[in-house]
């Protein structure tokens, strides 16, 4: 009973929360260029909100230095669509959802390794009852939606998926 006391008190179990892939050894720093808002449809604070939110979930998640230039990782873009649609149409014409959707394209460089190089849109949406006007669940809403696309943007970049 001592022996297996002792054995299970000397094991060391160790969990990895963070699956990032990142070789630490070459990659040290990360440069997150502010994304502006090119939508037709402009809600003012998105851009900010956005670039914020990108940059936070690297810096909690990576050990990643930030610079505001030349980083070995460098993320670039910009919003490219934040737009409501009608949805679930009912039989007076009237709709009984609006889709919020929000769609930012993302320029990545790794400066260590070129081969992982991309370009790509990323996109969430969330519905709301359109009885409701939008500047009363908008701010709730989009923060759903930002981090739904920074963590895939996050995992695209850190988790190599």
């Amino acid at each position: 009973m001592l022996l297996l006391a002792l054995a299970l008190v000397s094991c060391k179990i160790q969990v990895k929360l963070n699956a990032s892939s990142i070789d630490y050894t070459k990659i040290k720093t990360i440069t997150i260029a502010d994304f502006p808002n090119r939508a037709a449809l402009v809600y003012s604070p998105l851009s900010q909100m956005f670039t914020e939110e990108l940059r936070d979930i690297f810096s909690r998640q990576t050990r990643l230095i930030s610079v505001t230039r030349n980083g070995d990782y460098q993320l670039e873009g910009e919003i490219t669509e934040y737009a409501l649609t009608p949805m679930a149409i009912q039989s007076d014409a009237y709709a009984a959802e609006t889709r919020l959707t929000v769609t930012v394209r993302v320029r990545f460089v790794n400066n260590q390794n070129h081969n992982e190089d991309f370009e790509s849109n990323f996109s969430a949406y969330r519905n709301f009852d359109s009885s409701k006007m939008i500047t009363d669940v908008q701010d709730e809403l989009i923060g759903e939606i930002i981090e739904e696309i920074t963590d895939a943007i996050f995992n695209k970049v850190a988790v190599n998926w």
